[in-house]
């Protein structure tokens, strides 16, 4: 019987018709293709700059500022290095992008429902909002709040007086402010300390629901274990913690207490108004994601519209909002960069004085994409990480 040879389904073809192996070729072009590109551009910076009389080189960080800078939370004066400069301008993107973020998203995450809302007029209201703020470009808005609104404020001595006492003026807002004293140091650890134990009856308590079914208030107990430890503290220190000062007008300012600068509400409101807008359409979306059936499920349990928002449909929209979400906080962000046409001190603005007199282009550049980056970084790792800690486990 005469046996024939089929033909081995498993031998690999060559080298040149595999096509695992020409991806990896492809991909070794293209990063030589990189590679060869970023050096020609590197030596063509490098010979342009040395053809200017410059030298590449970050010594200048150490060299005297010699500018002032009109609103800053940490010291500074114009006898600081640029160095310190750069970090001026950091704190300020940071305090804006922390306090944008968060007054935002509960601007976003309300007009996100009222668009809902089965109300007529709450349901207008937010749909007239969305629609004119984000077909609206951000810059315009800037220069509304700060020229419509912040600088058609009384001067100084007609300033309008608010409970607080409050002072607004065509200077900014001027409020109480507190006043570290000789205690605070050791109550600063208990306030610290207070947040570690609060998260831990949280846990605890959240714990106790789930393996009970019991409700045992898990926010409320960690709530009052911080507040129970905060005011502790307070009797427990040597000496009393902080003060508070308050504004008085002395002369053509105030002294005492803090002033918000017109150029900082300005920002402020203006990115918050912006991006809230865009919030409010994803969380609108990720609600209206949710099966309807949930929400008959919620009503057949008895459960109000809030209880239903609370207990069933936030929790099931969370995963589709969060990643959209952290869109719009990289956004905001990235967007304080504006600030430099209301003249408020951000980094980007710092960085465009500190580039014009020390003719540096290419390291305050470099600079200011490594801190816009690190940000974004930042901000994403900890988006991932609460996406994963909100996000439903399928069984």
């Amino acid at each position: 019987m005469a046996h024939t040879t089929l033909p081995n389904e498993h031998t690999r073809p060559p080298f040149w018709r595999d096509e695992r192996v020409l991806a990896i070729i492809a991909q070794i072009i293209f990063l030589l293709v990189v590679v060869v590109t970023a050096r020609y551009l590197f030596n063509n910076a490098r010979e342009g700059l040395a053809q200017a009389g410059l030298t590449p080189g970050y010594d200048f960080l150490r060299l005297r500022a010699g500018f002032d800078i009109g609103d800053t939370i940490i010291p500074y004066t114009s006898d600081d290095t640029y160095a310190r400069a750069f970090l001026v301008g950091i704190v300020n993107t940071v305090r804006v992008a922390l306090i944008g973020i968060a007054l935002a998203t509960i601007l976003g995450t309300i007009m996100g429902i009222l668009r809902l809302s089965p109300n007529l007029l709450l349901r207008g209201i937010a749909t007239v909002y969305v629609e004119t703020i984000r077909n609206t470009p951000l810059l315009v808005q800037l220069f509304f709040w700060y020229t419509a609104v912040m600088l058609k404020f009384p001067r100084v001595r007609q300033a309008i007086v608010l409970p607080g006492p409050t002072y607004l003026s065509n200077r900014g807002l001027a409020i109480p402010w507190i006043e570290p004293l000789e205690g605070f140091r050791v109550w600063l650890g208990f306030f610290v300390a207070a947040f570690v134990i609060a998260y831990i009856v949280y846990r605890i308590q959240w714990a106790r629901e789930d393996r009970t079914g019991q409700t045992s208030y898990p926010i409320t107990s960690s709530i009052i274990a911080w507040l129970v430890i905060v005011v502790a503290g307070w009797f427990l220190a040597p000496g009393q913690p902080f003060g508070i000062t308050r504004p008085e007008l002395a002369g053509l300012n105030f002294t005492g207490g803090t002033v918000l600068a017109p150029e900082f509400a300005a920002l402020l409101i203006g990115l918050v108004v912006y991006t809230g807008a865009f919030i409010a359409e994803i969380v609108r979306a990720g609600i209206q994601a949710v099966d309807k059936g949930q929400r008959e499920a919620a009503t057949a349990l008895g459960l109000s519209t809030v209880q239903s928002l609370r207990f069933v449909i936030l929790p099931q929209a969370m995963r589709i909002i969060i990643p959209p979400m952290t869109s719009q906080y990289l956004n905001l962000t990235k967007n304080s960069s504006l600030a430099f046409f209301i003249g408020f001190p951000d980094l980007f603005a710092v960085s465009t004085t500190i580039q014009n007199q020390t003719g540096k282009a290419l390291e305050v550049i470099s600079i200011v994409m490594a801190c816009y980056l690190t940000t974004s970084l930042l901000t994403s790792l900890f988006m991932n990480w609460y996406n994963q800690k909100v996000r439903l486990v399928e069984r």
